[in-house]
């Protein structure tokens, strides 16, 4: 059984005390980068970290959509906000509680996957990106988004010996408890390495800084930010980085009936709107309302 440490966010306010106005500007530039980097339909689409589902309405393109999150409480807010999974319409929402490090899906159910504000809290980064190379289909992608070690703030604190940490070195570094900055190279190899080809790069939040977002007004500097973003395939020196990368043409193509999977044997189950799963191993797996519970290692 894993024990790795999860960053969970339930009970926390995360809706209405970090996304405030004072970060209108981050939210608009990076809704602007996922636009650009995601394929604008498909099939079947999982937003890892998905949290109340701020990004969601960018996914109306996919007939199924899949907001996964390892609070509960985050979960719930989205199925207030998007109306729950039996409103009519697409895309046809699925919220699901489920810890990174487990998913619960068959191989190659996915056709995107995207990872917003979530890898910087992974203390095995490796494990997490093995287990979406593992649920997506034949040539799907992956947008991932991540905290950036080798940012033009860091150079400059670390230049001035503000701070301890190199921001040249390729070591990932924890400045605050399950809060990761990564450098763009040590991602780049720990994508390859579970068989996920980089294409694009875009660098956001290039004016996340507050002086500037106190006295330049906000349309402005996104209009700004939406010109530099592209500036990522040369180099990468901004505070966030999204890279979009493929799955390779010969992944599996699961039958529509498997869906789930048990995320502590890997045994295939159904899909929904089934309200519960018992897996050969013994453990029953529940819907919880609106969301699927298959959170593992218990708490």
């Amino acid at each position: 059984m894993s024990r790795r440490p999860v960053c969970d966010y339930e009970g926390s306010r995360y809706s209405t005390e970090f996304w405030t106005q004072a970060r209108t500007y981050e939210d608009a530039v990076e809704r602007i980068a996922l636009k650009a980097m995601m394929p604008r339909a498909g099939g079947t689409l999982l937003e890892i970290g998905a949290g109340f589902g701020r990004m969601a309405d960018l996914y109306a393109g996919y007939e199924t959509v899949v907001l996964l999150d390892y609070a509960e409480t985050q979960l719930t807010q989205a199925v207030e906000r998007l109306g729950g999974s039996n409103q009519p319409g697409k895309p046809r929402f699925i919220f699901v509680q489920a810890n990174f490090y487990h998913l619960p899906f068959v191989a190659g159910r996915f056709d995107t996957a995207t990872m917003i504000r979530t890898l910087h809290h992974a203390a095995d980064v490796p494990a997490v990106l093995r287990g979406v190379s593992e649920i997506l289909g034949s040539r799907g992608a992956f947008i991932l988004e991540f905290a950036n070690k080798q940012n033009l703030k860091a150079i400059a604190r670390y230049l001035l010996r503000r701070q301890p940490w190199s921001p040249f070195d390729r070591k990932p570094v924890e400045f605050v408890h399950l809060n990761y900055d990564f450098h763009p190279r040590w991602i780049w190899e720990q994508l390859k390495h579970v068989g996920l080809r980089r294409e694009a790069v875009r660098t956001v939040s290039h004016y996340r800084i507050d002086f500037l977002k106190r006295s330049v007004p906000t349309s402005l500097l996104v209009s700004l930010d939406a010109l530099t973003q592209p500036t990522g395939l040369l180099w990468q020196l901004s505070p966030s980085v999204f890279v979009r990368a493929r799955a390779r043409a010969d992944r599996p193509t699961p039958p529509p009936e498997l869906f789930f999977r048990c995320p502590a044997c890997g045994t295939p189950l159904g899909s929904p709107p089934q309200a519960a799963f018992l897996c050969s191993c013994g453990r029953v797996w529940k819907r919880k309302g609106d969301i699927y519970d298959f959170r593992y290692p218990p708490s």
